[in-house]
């Protein structure tokens, strides 16, 4: 989504200089797009530091920093500043204090954690000109953690170049479920992997194709996947495909898709199931009921309902099968709702408040 700002705010005239914490195979794409690319190191937030001795921690060690990234902004003289991320408050602080309008555009929803912790989180935004979210439970989340930013939120659902839908999947069995996702407790993975058990029990054998690889430390997680296939006896029908750059290749191999997250700031992967005209069954949370609003091709069950998994599934194959109708409006729909053009219309503009009147 980076690039994709990047190169909307180039092709409306704007000159960008992008800055990244540490090199990395996002250079490439971003110098692609004709963008200069700075290495400057900052403070990235992790999950590590979301307890409060750990915001401490990082508010005590970040004055050093603040002082390099303050000279960085006064030295490139932006007209404004563009955060991609929550994670890096510091450049928010900076950019103010060189006395630069900045944008931080918010891609992560930790509803999960204390309100202390949340409030210290969403602290750093106070001083943002603006602030871009990538979904509405995105915005609630910002503004119950910190009410003073109401009025400064923008919402603004993320955007894609959509490939022609594939071709439907020829019938035959046994039916197959892809789940694109990094595995993660937060994924639901092991959740999808009880309800193709519940199917398997009730006598309808479905694969589940998990796609995704693990964070380095989290290796753990993928072998308790594989443990619980065994112990549930479904591991036959449990594929573990890794990372895939392309995803719309599975999409195509799969006659649905489930994200059944148990935390999801938006669901890109909701999206593009929809517009490959899959039909997807999303869990409850996050950003993920408002892409399927409206859409009679995707369904929303309870987080961490198994049951409630496996019947939606199984309404999604036998719609998969019957309706393909339906599930062509469902790809045309979201395809306008969530199109390249919407999306960059919509930063700009953002970005163009931020800057004032005058721009």
């Amino acid at each position: 989504m980076l690039v994709r700002t990047v190169d909307a705010l180039r092709q409306q005239g704007w000159q960008t200089i992008v800055t990244v914490p540490e090199a990395g195979p996002l250079l490439d794409r971003l110098r692609a797009v004709g963008t200069p690319v700075v290495v400057v190191r900052a403070p990235v937030l992790r999950k590590s530091l979301l307890t409060p001795a750990g915001l401490v921690r990082s508010a005590v060690t970040g004055p050093v920093d603040l002082v390099r990234l303050v000279r960085t902004v006064r030295r490139l003289h932006p007209d404004v500043v563009y955060v991609n991320t929550l994670t890096l408050p510091h450049w928010v602080t900076a950019a103010r204090a060189a006395g630069v309008p900045v944008v931080c555009h918010v891609r992560e929803l930790e509803s999960q954690v204390r309100p202390l912790v949340a409030r210290g989180l969403v602290a750093p935004l106070l001083l943002a000109t603006r602030v871009v979210a990538n979904s509405r439970a995105t915005g609630e989340f910002l503004q119950a953690a910190q009410p003073h930013l109401a009025g400064r939120v923008d919402v603004v659902h993320n955007g894609f170049d959509f490939p022609p839908p594939p071709a439907p999947r020829p019938p035959g069995r046994p039916e197959r479920v892809a789940l694109v996702g990094r595995l993660s407790p937060r994924k639901g993975q092991d959740v999808a992997v009880r309800a193709v058990a519940a199917l398997a029990r009730d006598g309808r054998e479905v694969e589940l194709d998990l796609i995704g690889t693990v964070y380095p430390g989290y290796e753990w997680f993928e072998e308790e996947l594989r443990t619980l296939a065994v112990e549930l006896g479904v591991a036959r029908l449990v594929g573990f495909s890794g990372y895939l750059d392309d995803v719309w290749p599975a999409l195509a191999r799969a006659d649905a898709v489930v994200v059944p997250s148990r935390l999801e700031p938006f669901g890109s992967v909701a999206v593009e199931a929809l517009a490959a005209a899959r039909p997807v069954v999303v869990s409850d949370v996050g950003g993920l009921p408002e892409i399927a609003e409206g859409e009679a091709a995707a369904s929303v069950v309870p987080p961490d309902n198994v049951p409630a998994l496996a019947i939606a599934v199984t309404t999604a194959l036998d719609l998969a099968r019957t309706s393909p109708e339906v599930l062509q409006e469902a790809s045309r729909s979201v395809r306008h709702r969530f199109g390249r053009r919407r999306y960059d219309q919509q930063v700009v503009a953002s970005l163009e408040r931020a800057l004032g009147p005058s721009a």
